[in-house]
Order: C-alpha cells, then sequence, then structure tokens
C-alpha cells in the first residue's frame, strides 16, 4: 500500500529550522482552533485536527523528528528499503483527546498508522505464511487544563479513547494540589487492543488565576485598603479562594505589608490535610477625585506635617 507523505513543517505552518518552542507554539495554537469542541459536528476541522495532532507527535520528539528530516521525500517508501519498517522507532506516540466525541479520534492517515502502529493489517514470517499482528499497548497522553479552585477542591475530566473496537469514555479523577506540569496516570487506559493497553497521562496546566500567584503550595495576592485604615487600624476583608474572610489590621501598618494567613493556600499533594498559606500583601487604596470635605481634611493633614 502507498503511503502519502505528509510536510509536517507545512501542516504547522513554521520552517523546518523551527525550534520545539516554536513547534508547541504553533501546535497549541492550530489545535484551538480547530478542535471539535469549537467546531461541533465540523467534520473537516476535526480531519484537520488530527491531521495537526499527527504532525506535532513527529516534530516535537527529537529521535523521529530527526529521522523524517533525514528522510525527507523518501519516508514514505522507507520500509521497503531492506529495513524492519519501523528503523528503531519508539512507540508511544501521544494524541491529545479531551473533549473529542468520536469514532474519528483513532482515524489517522495511513502513513501514520503504517509506521507507527494503530491501524490493522499483518506481516509475513519467513516462511509466508501471513499471521495478523495484535495491536500493542500504547501510552496515551493528553493535556488538561484546570483552575486554581479545581486544584483546591479536586476535579475529574472525561475522555473519548479510541483505537482498536468501540470508542470508549474514560473518567479520571485528579487529585487536589496537583501541580503544573505534574502527570495523572490512568493504568491500562490508553490505546491498544483490549486486555493489552497501555497507560493513560494526563499532563496538567494550572491556568493563570487573576487574583492569586502560585508559589508551591502558597498563594499570593495583593489588596488595596483605604489609607484610614492602614493608620487608625480595624478589620480588612481580603481575598482567599474560598471566599474573602476578614483579617485585623493594627494601626500604624504600614504600606505593602504582608500578612500571612495559615491553611489558606493549596493542599498538599504528598499529605492533602495539610495546606499551604495565603500571604496578602495590603497596599494603601489612593482616591483619585476628592470631595470638597475629603480635600479640606487631606489639606489639614498636610498642615500638621503628615
Amino acid at each position: 500500500m502507498a503511503v502519502e507523505y505528509r510536510d509536517y513543517y507545512k501542516i504547522l505552518g513554521v520552517p523546518r529550522t523551527a525550534s520545539d518552542k516554536d513547534i508547541k507554539a504553533a501546535f497549541r495554537k492550530l489545535a484551538r482552533k480547530h478542535h471539535p469542541d469549537v467546531n461541533p459536528g465540523n467534520k473537516e476541522a476535526e480531519a484537520r485536527f488530527k491531521e495537526i495532532n499527527e504532525a506535532n507527535e513527529v516534530l516535537s520528539d527529537r529521535e523521529k523528528r530527526q529521522r523524517y528530516d533525514q528522510l525527507g521525500a523518501d519516508w514514505a517508501s522507507y520500509q521497503n528499503a531492506g529495513g524492519s519498517g519501523f528503523g528503531g522507532f519508539p512507540g508511544g506516540f501521544r494524541v491529545r483527546t479531551e473533549g473529542l466525541d468520536a469514532e474519528d479520534l483513532g482515524g489517522f492517515s495511513d502513513f501514520f498508522k503504517t509506521f507507527f502502529g494503530g491501524g490493522g493489517g499483518g506481516f509475513e514470517d519467513s516462511l509466508g505464511r501471513g499471521r495478523r499482528r495484535a495491536a500493542g499497548p500504547v501510552d496515551t497522553e493528553s493535556e488538561v487544563e484546570l483552575t486554581l479552585e479545581e486544584v483546591l477542591h479536586g476535579t475529574q475530566r472525561t475522555l473519548a479513547i479510541s483505537g482498536q473496537g468501540p470508542s470508549r469514555r474514560v473518567e479520571v479523577k485528579i487529585p487536589p494540589g496537583v501541580r503544573d506540569g505534574s502527570r495523572v496516570r490512568v493504568a491500562g487506559e490508553g490505546g491498544g487492543s483490549e486486555g493489552h493497553r497501555g497507560d493513560l497521562y494526563l499532563r496538567v496546566r494550572v491556568l493563570p488565576h487573576p487574583v492569586f500567584e502560585r508559589r508551591g503550595d502558597d498563594l499570593h495576592a495583593t489588596t488595596r485598603q483605604p489609607i484610614t485604615l492602614l493608620v487608625l487600624g480595624g478589620e480588612a476583608q481580603v481575598p482567599t479562594l474560598s471566599g474573602p474572610v476578614g483579617i485585623k489590621v493594627p494601626a500604624g501598618t504600614p504600606p505593602e505589608r504582608v500578612f500571612r494567613l495559615r491553611g489558606q493556600g493549596l493542599p498538599q499533594l504528598e499529605a492533602r490535610e495539610k495546606r499551604g498559606d495565603l500571604h496578602v500583601q495590603i497596599q494603601p487604596e489612593i482616591p483619585k477625585e476628592l470631595k470638597p470635605r475629603e480635600r479640606e481634611l487631606f489639606e489639614e493633614l498636610r498642615r500638621l506635617g503628615y
């Protein structure tokens, strides 16, 4: 069977000299644009999404990219050039499948199936007898984006996994406290035939939060409070992931003082009953406009030397 040659650089819209970072950025941009969840019912977008995935899985792997670059247009005929047909290529392509609905998830090009598995077909032994090769286990990887609130409480994701046989839906529980870049492993739920499946991995990416910055298991935030509160003291409402809480602010608190709220950070992944701390920096709220009476009072303070 003739195998179609695909220009993966052209598919991702990057030059052959593109760095790993450039390839990743191009893949993420195109994947978001053509993701089936963004284009429900659009078969052309689904096909484009699979094509983008295929290109990324070759170009993002150093060894596979090197061989692809070396073989060029002869890549498609390599398996008949006297070698084994796989030339030492490692298996285990990662397929990002979150949100895909469908039997089309496994429909990669003939090229992809021929060289890296995942399709049917057999092979002949030394006597010429045809034998059917069972699909071996294939580890599957997908990226998942979490908010800090989901990191705090834990969450779950449903993924559609497709390969040989009908597509499957897998519920994956993500524990509280996971960190950016960590992987959640689900044994035996990856690609491959029934009883010979690899593992499923979810790579975590924690989304930026508009209020809190994560540093390990601690959270950091900034809140602005009236000048009078810092001067005279009182109670301030400060943000936490679970909602605002009140703290006591002593009189004469200097600007940008940091208050530590124990146990208001994120759970520790290794000991979930423990949580990090929340560090809140207080800055004075400077009014941009003053009413006549307010201006009189500030003028009076200035005359008093403040």
